[in-house]
């Protein structure tokens, strides 16, 4: 084991000479900012692909699933959704102790600062444009035409995730937060009724999990399919809204940045934007905005938790807690 990245290395080495032919010296690099599943370079000879893992420690039920993430990439390799080609998966935890799947790396940026400082404002246009073009690509893939038929449950989408996620925040240990307690029950107060929209929702998709061309702003590649299900496509366009809704402060929203001078689309043009090339989708309304806030909310309680445990990712894991209340404030604002 090499205690400064958390790999058995050696281990890692044999199985890849065998799974990929993998031969000659190998260099492991662990990928920085994350909070979900270790992630790693993996480069050996002339091939530069990626690990990622399940974290050590007690999980959450159904957190944390690599398997699902390399099943959903492996059915979209075919289709014109841009991702990066999953190679192995390994389940044996006598290799590197937890669950974890190995696929090629893509060559291309990913922008973790969602102002773009290093951009022009037409390439900050193309970026945020192209994002919902790739996103609108996603959604209009149909589940059951890729084998993803049983990937996760159909309908009611919105009831059943509004109930895991709130189910989620009572069983935390953390306390003292009602914004999230105010902004559960307005959800089930104002559900939406179902109307049968059925995608393979990503479960995060922002700017941060993409990577574009080195030369254009086209998406190359959506990474971290960690939460990623069937589900209403309406999920992941709220929840790539949020960045208008937050501040640069809370998680590197934009929200009061001088979006006209940068180039940025307006949220509105953005929705506009993931509209021209959608598939037939109802409106967005406060709701999708509203539950996505909620939904990270509960998901930096979860980063909190495992902080204190000591088996978070990434360096700032702790100083996240406050995130939470804050989010579910956003979320009340939308509410009115």
């Amino acid at each position: 084991m090499t205690p400064s990245i958390g790999v058995n290395e050696a281990a890692l080495a044999d199985y890849l000479a065998r799974e990929l032919d993998l031969k000659g010296g190998m260099t492991v690099t662990p990928i920085s900012g994350g909070q979900s599943n270790p992630t790693f370079f993996v480069t050996s000879g002339d091939r530069s692909l990626v690990l990622r893992k399940q974290p050590e420690g007690r999980l959450q039920k159904g957190a944390h699933a690599v398997d699902r993430e390399f099943r959903v990439l492996s059915a979209l390799t075919n289709t014109d959704v841009p991702v990066p080609r999953p190679l192995t998966y390994c389940d044996d935890p006598s290799v590197l102790g937890t669950p974890f799947y190995v696929m090629e790396r893509i060559d291309g940026r990913v922008f973790h600062d969602a102002s773009l400082p290093d951009l022009s404002p037409a390439e900050r246009r193309g970026v945020y444009l192209s994002m919902a073009k790739a996103m609108a690509k996603l959604h209009a893939v149909r589940p059951e035409n890729i084998g993803l038929s049983d990937y996760g449950s159909p309908g009611n989408y919105f009831e059943r995730q509004v109930s895991r996620w709130g189910r989620q925040w009572r069983e935390s240990a953390l306390t003292g937060m009602p914004e999230i307690d105010q902004l559960e029950r307005w959800l089930f107060d104002n559900m939406p009724d179902d109307d049968g929209a059925v995608s393979i929702a990503h479960g995060d998709f922002r700017l941060g999990n993409l990577i574009f061309d080195r030369d254009s702003t086209r998406v190359a590649g959506i990474l971290d399919w960690e939460l990623s299900t069937l589900g209403h496509p309406l999920a992941d366009l709220g929840f790539c809204c949020m960045a208008w809704r937050t501040t640069p402060a809370e998680y590197g929203g934009i929200r009061d940045l001088d979006m006209a001078g940068l180039g940025i689309p307006t949220r509105t043009e953005f929705v506009d934007e993931y509209y021209r090339h959608a598939t037939p989708t109802a409106p967005l309304e406060p709701f999708h905005e509203a539950f996505a806030l909620f939904r990270f909310a509960v998901i930096f309680v979860g980063i909190a938790e495992r902080s204190k445990q000591g088996n978070a990712v990434g360096d700032r894991a702790a100083e996240l807690e406050h995130l939470a209340p804050a989010f579910a404030r956003r979320g009340l604002e939308i509410t009115g």
